[in-house]
């Protein structure tokens, strides 16, 4: 997937546990770890939102392209 999700880097900035986060979001700790471990096919604008409210970030923080994955798919 051309598309990564760095959670952990702001988990560990806010020196934030992936549960205080799921809760705080309003979501399962399952559904943060799948998104998390980039499992997740598609993710909610509202929860984008929540999580960069909770992270104090920008949603640019949270998710990377890298054009060489995409050219593999």
């Amino acid at each position: 997937m051309p598309i990564t999700v760095d959670i952990d880097v702001m988990l560990a900035r806010r020196k934030m546990s992936v549960g205080e986060l799921a809760e705080r979001v309003g979501i399962t700790p399952a559904n943060l770890a799948v998104l998390k471990n980039g499992r997740a096919k598609a993710v909610r604008f509202t929860t984008l939102a929540a999580l960069c409210e909770v992270l104090d970030c920008q949603p640019g923080d949270l998710l990377h392209w890298d054009p060489e994955d995409a050219a593999s798919e």
